[in-house]
């Protein structure tokens, strides 16, 4: 049976030696426009953050732990739901101890150790877990029983995009362990990959609940819609209003997540870290790439 005839502008395409490429993912330019600020629906109380922890971008290391576990050498395949697991507390953030043998390429500077007291994630965790810390993972580098603490080395790149490095000894921090295939999905998919930092603008009670504003960088406002989720210091959010001229969204917490996170123990003008639902930036790509096609 012969194959039916080729419509006009396909022949004529044939005729010429035509051959169409679609090009759906391909994207240009920087993204969706963005307006300078207006006003937050209510007063905000802005006050200076802290200075941050001003660390040298050292090489990562894991020492005394065995190269062997490097969180370079270690593909990151975890996935969260954004229910914290416990509030933990920073024992120590800093430079690493010296290996205790010279290095093969010598020279190199000192990673950065991130100490986190918990009792609740002991049991069970082993080096080389993933754990997400204020929303950013970290692979457990080392587990101490006696004082129940567990040990992250923290990469430049990651000091560089969280707010890891504002923290000080006695500070809480958001702890939660990647899934297993029989927990139960109590939030959204989090991945862990803290897309940048927002600030707290305001708190505003109503009820036992709480209103809390963040200010964002339009990059990952225009990925947040209201009813949406996203993950504030790795807790699972429901995001109530989105204001992408003002530079804002709100969020409610209430009385059980306002004593089980860091959140409410933090101030005006803290930093916290934000990760967008992973499903936004994937339709935003789709569609970038659709659109460019079309036109």
């Amino acid at each position: 049976m012969a194959p039916p005839p080729p419509t006009t502008a396909a022949a004529a395409a044939m005729a010429a030696g035509v051959r169409h490429r679609p090009h759906f993912l391909h994207r240009r330019g920087g993204g969706l426009p963005f307006s300078p600020s207006s006003p937050l629906p209510f007063a905000s109380r802005v006050s200076s953050s802290p200075t941050p922890l001003r660390l040298p971008p050292p090489r990562f290391s894991l020492s005394p732990i065995p190269k062997s576990l490097s969180s370079s050498q270690i593909p990151v395949r975890s996935l969260f739901t954004g229910i914290v697991e416990d509030v933990g507390r920073v024992r120590r953030i800093g430079l690493s101890p010296p290996p205790p043998t010279p290095s093969s390429g010598g020279g190199e500077s000192a990673g950065v150790d991130l100490e986190v007291e918990t009792k609740t994630l002991l049991a069970g965790t082993q080096l080389g877990d993933s754990v997400a810390v204020d929303g950013t993972c970290l692979t457990v580098a080392a587990i101490d029983p006696d004082s129940s603490t567990l040990t992250f080395g923290v990469a430049p790149e990651t000091l560089r995009r969280t707010s890891l490095g504002d923290r000080a000894a006695g500070d809480g921090v958001n702890l939660e362990r990647a899934l297993t295939p029989a927990s139960r999905m109590g939030g959204h998919f989090v991945q862990g990959h803290v897309d940048g930092t927002g600030e707290i603008a305001a708190f505003r009670p109503e009820g036992d609940s709480v209103w809390v504003t963040v200010r964002a960088p339009p990059e990952i406002l225009r990925l947040l819609v209201p009813k949406g989720f996203v993950a504030v210091d790795g807790a699972s959010l429901t995001v109530v209003n989105v204001d992408e001229e003002g530079g804002w969204f709100d969020f409610m917490l209430v009385r059980y997540t306002q004593e089980n996170i860091v959140l409410p123990k933090k101030k005006v003008g803290d930093k916290v870290n934000l990760e967008a639902d992973i499903l936004g930036k994937y339709v935003e790509k789709l569609l970038a790439g659709r659109i460019e096609a079309m036109q």
